[in-house]
């Protein structure tokens, strides 16, 4: 038995994310230390035998994928990271400077970038895929704020609730049902076997 429906795999640590700097679209590789993250998930993942890989199409979650041992996952463009527009590169304490109280999940990305509805509407169709399969589990390489809104959506709660939700680098999130709900099973795991 699946020990989830959706086993959500944050890439590993990039040179902006150790810093936290926000990273949309800069396609940013891995640091050797991210690395190291990817590869301690490596035989936990397998021992899940996925019916699916999906990931971003960002160099950094399908970096990700290849050392956890998925050379060749299902690209998903939902997957990829809430788009920051001109927010991309600064920390959040930089764009609190500029917006105060600033958050992704309430008030989305900068100029040009995605708006709290838009993202929702991408992370939902999504969930629809994976609700409507019967694949499980389903394996999703992806990204800190987009895995945090589709953990959110799974639970039917507004996206503004994957603000509570955090998810460090090279660490997994569990989605599954309980009662035919969306339920979180597990949030920022480092399982290692």
């Amino acid at each position: 038995m699946p020990i989830a429906k959706l086993i959500l795999v944050r890439h590993g640590a990039t040179e902006w994310s150790a810093n936290g700097r926000h990273t949309s679209r800069t396609d940013l590789r891995l640091t050797p230390e991210g690395i190291a993250e990817a590869e301690q998930l490596k035989h936990w993942l397998a021992a899940q035998q996925p019916a699916r890989v999906w990931c971003s199409p960002l160099r950094r979650a399908r970096e990700t994928a290849a050392a956890c041992g998925f050379d060749d996952p299902h690209i998903v463009d939902a997957l990829r990271e809430w788009d920051y527009g001109d927010f991309e590169g600064l920390t959040t304490p930089q764009i609190q400077q500029q917006v105060p109280g600033w958050n992704v999940f309430t008030h989305g990305g900068g100029q040009g970038g995605e708006t709290p509805e838009q993202m929702c509407e991408r992370i939902d169709t999504l969930i629809e895929c994976a609700r409507g399969s019967d694949d499980a589990p389903i394996v999703a390489f992806a990204h800190g704020h987009a895995l945090r809104a589709l953990a959110a959506r799974w639970m039917d709660l507004p996206i503004s609730a994957g603000a509570r939700l955090s998810l460090h680098s090279g660490r997994v999130g569990l989605l599954d049902y309980e009662h035919d709900q969306g339920a979180l099973a597990g949030w920022n795991l480092a399982p290692a076997t």
